[in-house]
């Protein structure tokens, strides 16, 4: 699209990421990015080589990206597995402390009667199962590192989050220098930057002093505690902008091939936090790039919509799976979180660079035509034909999927249920039919009876923006009488007679699409 801004750098899009995981460990947004800034500034004082301070710039964002592939185990154990993560930064993980810190977290939110039986479950090899947890989160963290294109040193360091210095942690009980240095600059990184948080300088240092030897390296505990006045980002500072600049890979620009592959992997990491959604947001960016080509969207509208189909639903991260998982009817509390997941998916897209409009599409797709989705509760003219497809697309596609209240349901039941709710009026009768043709279904009657063909709705979004029949010839490399007679023609079939109404009826119909 003519005057689109340049597409993010990669190191962009996996801080962005790393929002993505503060989310489901109950951080504020940033915590990981501090962590880096903290880590790498860390690095310099021990002297690390330029190579390893590299790897633990990403090592830092990225060490608890296993977590949220294991969130299903976690509410398993734990009930509220985010609240568990975000708490347990609190206590040293090991010895009676971190018993008595797992006996009042079992079953956490969940009936008596269920906080027993889990808690009987879990005592009777406590040390077995967390240590099969934490072996599944080390084996989902090395693969999601791999799958987002991390090298193989980040990999290997990732693998030694739960290990502790003095052999004490999980999986293996590695101890000493058999943890990389890149890990133990980062785990005390990421605790540190909490405590200070909370308790500033000096409880970030009494904290790290009292771990020291046993979850530190007691090395890397002298060295942060004679420089911790310098490592912390100010108050004042953009902890994303630092982090940004201290990036080892600051430079590398994505071109759209390398920004699809991203996106694919982040949509494949949040749907693992599901385990009934694997699959889902690739499926629904398949179905909105092949829905939108059905209606003549513009190769810049499509690749758009394609891309925030991958990543829509980032915002699932910051939603507990004790709530994902419930089999019974959620209470008022539950719904309002669950409402909340668009406008975390927002939270994390707006941050990037060059992914305004994907993320004006992505935050809008359970949004309704009548107005009555969410979050926002917007429909009509505020919608444009982009985020009404991706509804469709993504409803369609969630219908197919089992729930934990419901089995999966055919695809022929899958299409009367858009159709039902196409002909009340929550999603568009256009962007219906578009998507279950791209999903195999007999092409249905379209809504409206305008019969505009796809150059002429092209067209008439252009016109919608405000671009004289110059400015639209030159666009889409036709001549100006083309575009006039195309123009013309399209007034006559929609009934408008000048660019006023033409845009009105753009508006109300979704077809204007976003602004350059």
């Amino acid at each position: 699209m003519t005057g689109s801004p340049p597409l993010p750098r990669r190191v962009e899009v996996l801080a962005g990421l790393s929002i993505a995981i503060d989310l489901g460990l109950g951080q504020p947004a940033e915590h990981m990015l501090r962590s880096a800034v903290v880590a790498c500034r860390l690095a310099d004082r021990l002297g690390l080589a330029r190579e390893q301070r590299a790897t633990i710039y990403y090592a830092t964002l990225v060490m608890w990206i296993g977590c949220h592939a294991d969130s299903q185990e976690y509410a398993r154990w734990f009930g509220d597995d985010i609240a568990v993560r975000r708490d347990s930064y609190l206590v040293d993980w090991s010895g009676l402390p971190y018993l008595r810190f797992l006996l009042g977290n079992v079953g956490r939110g969940e009936p008596v009667g269920q906080r027993v039986k889990t808690m009987s479950a879990l005592f009777r090899d406590a040390r077995g199962n967390i240590a099969t947890l934490v072996h599944s989160h080390c084996l989902s963290a090395a693969a999601l590192a791999r799958h987002i294109g991390l090298g193989p040193d980040v990999e290997q360091a990732i693998a030694f989050t739960f290990e502790r210095y003095d052999g004490g942690g999980l999986p293996t009980g590695a101890a000493g220098d058999a943890i990389p240095i890149e890990m133990r600059v980062a785990q005390l990184a990421d605790m540190a930057e909490v405590h200070e948080r909370l308790y500033g300088a000096d409880g970030a240092m009494a904290m790290v002093r009292s771990r020291r030897g046993g979850h530190f390296d007691p090395a890397v505990v002298d060295a942060f505690c004679a420089h911790c006045a310098d490592l912390f980002p100010a108050p004042d500072d953009d902890p994303w902008q630092q982090a940004l600049d201290l990036a080892p890979d600051a430079e590398i620009r994505l071109d759209g091939a390398g920004l699809d592959v991203l996106l694919t992997a982040i949509g494949d990491f949040v749907d693992l936090k599901c385990p009934f959604a694997l699959g889902h947001s690739r499926s629904v960016a398949k179905l909105a790039d092949s829905a939108a080509r059905q209606v003549g969207l513009s190769a810049a509208d499509t690749d758009a919509i394609r891309r925030a189909g991958f990543v829509h639903d980032v915002g699932r991260l910051g939603v507990s799976n004790q709530i994902w998982s419930k089999p019974a009817e959620l209470t008022g509390a539950e719904w309002e979180r669950v409402r909340m997941h668009p406008y975390l998916t927002d939270r994390v897209l707006t941050r990037i660079s060059g992914l305004g409009t994907i993320a004006a599409i992505a935050r809008a797709h359970h949004e309704h035509v009548d107005g009555t989705g969410y979050p926002l509760g917007i429909g009509g003219a505020a919608l444009g034909r982009s985020e009404r497809l991706l509804a469709a697309a993504v409803a369609y596609q969630s219908a197919l999927e089992p729930r934990p209240y419901r089995e999966p349901m055919s695809a022929e039941d899958a299409a009367a249920r858009l159709r039902r709710r196409a002909q009340r009026g929550a999603l568009d009768g256009d962007c219906v039919a578009a998507v279950l043709t791209a999903a195999g279904h007999a092409r249905s009657r379209m809504h409206r009876d305008d019969t505009l063909t796809p150059r002429e709705t092209e067209i008439l979004g252009l016109v919608a923006r405000g671009l004289s029949n110059r400015e639209i010839a030159e666009r889409l490399v036709l001549s100006e009488k083309t575009v006039r007679n195309h123009v013309e023609r399209t007034y006559t079939k929609i009934g408008a007679s000048n660019r006023v109404g033409a845009s009105l009826y753009a508006l109300q119909n979704g077809l204007a699409g976003p602004p350059d």
